[in-house]
């Protein structure tokens, strides 16, 4: 195919080979070295075939049979976008001498594409470490505007799972299961694609009706009993309202001061006057120490001369 002769073309191939409408790649240790590989055949028929649901890029034209396919994936294997190598065991490649195509080979992909967009990711990430380490230095408003932003997130994140739990619980006891963001906690998946689709709602599976009953009665159950026992459900609610205020007011540690908690970062340094209070506290000990000492030694006197005297009047006697 003459489009693909072209390098650059090439590298666009590879950029959607690499991505996750790709095919799907193994890992292994090829040199002491963690690297992706798939086989030959693979390849071809993924060109030739994409997996369904698939989207190929339009700029990209398709491959209307296999030597097409092969020709191209021996061309990147001449420009080392892939290297064929051998499986010497289960998660273990090996280098060969054999460097052409070949259906039946295995081949690690080398091509890493652009890394503009890693290395700016890495230097982001660089930059945000050294400011958390710095953040006892940080200005007191910048401090306190992260706290409230931490506390809103975490709050929000809370609200969203409690909400989607609930639409489900309220959808489900009446025979459908319906999500608000069903991909949303799918670690497979990018991150706008987690966001895909916005709700789905399919019927129960059957079998299910016993459970939905029961769970039915559960809710209404507490849904009475926060109707008819007021005082212990307001108290309840006022209860989180009160550890919202303190969350957001940053009071939840009532046993230190607001001097303590403003100093919190700040090393602890003695003052002159503590240092010489804690020196005339270690001089009260020791003539403590002494004073006990001497008494001791007066009393250990006392006892030998009384000893000694009642020896004296036993050999008299």
């Amino acid at each position: 195919m003459s489009f693909y002769d072209n390098e650059e073309n090439l590298k666009l191939l590879c950029d959607f080979l690499r991505s996750r409408e790709g095919p799907a790649v193994r890992e292994a240790l090829l040199m002491e070295k963690r690297v992706h590989y798939l086989k030959g055949e693979k390849l071809v028929n993924f060109l030739v075939e994409p997996k369904r649901g698939t989207k190929w890029p339009k700029k990209l034209p398709r491959f209307e049979n296999r030597q097409d396919a092969i020709a191209v994936c021996k061309e990147l294997c001449k420009l080392q976008f892939i290297l064929r190598c051998e499986k010497r065991g289960k998660g273990e490649l090996g280098m060969t001498r054999l460097r052409d195509f070949d259906e039946a080979g295995y081949f690690t992909w080398i091509y890493e594409g652009d890394m503009t967009q890693s290395h700016m990711l890495t230097a982001a990430l660089v930059v945000g470490f050294l400011c958390c380490v710095c953040f006892p230095i940080w200005p007191s408003f910048l401090r306190v505007f992260v706290w409230y932003l931490s506390v809103s997130l975490l709050l929000f994140i809370f609200l969203l799972i409690t909400v989607r739990a609930l639409l489900f619980l309220f959808v489900w006891m009446v025979g459908w299961e319906f999500w608000f963001l069903p991909n949303l906690f799918d670690e497979s998946l990018g991150f706008v694609d987690s966001f895909k689709p916005v709700i789905s709602c399919e019927p129960t599976k059957p079998g299910q009706l016993p459970y939905r009953l029961g769970v039915g009665v559960a809710f209404f159950s507490f849904c009475y009993w926060a109707v008819t026992q007021p005082s212990e459900f307001d108290g309840f609610v006022a209860a989180q309202g009160d550890f919202l205020k303190d969350l957001y007011a940053g009071t939840l540690l009532s046993d230190m001061s607001q001097e303590d908690k403003e100093n919190i970062d700040k090393p602890k340094v003695q003052s002159l006057d503590d240092l010489l209070k804690n020196l005339d506290e270690e001089i009260d000990k020791e003539d403590v120490v002494g004073d006990l000492e001497d008494e001791e030694e007066l009393d250990s006197m006392l006892d030998n001369l009384i000893d000694v005297e009642e020896e004296i009047d036993e050999e008299e006697e």
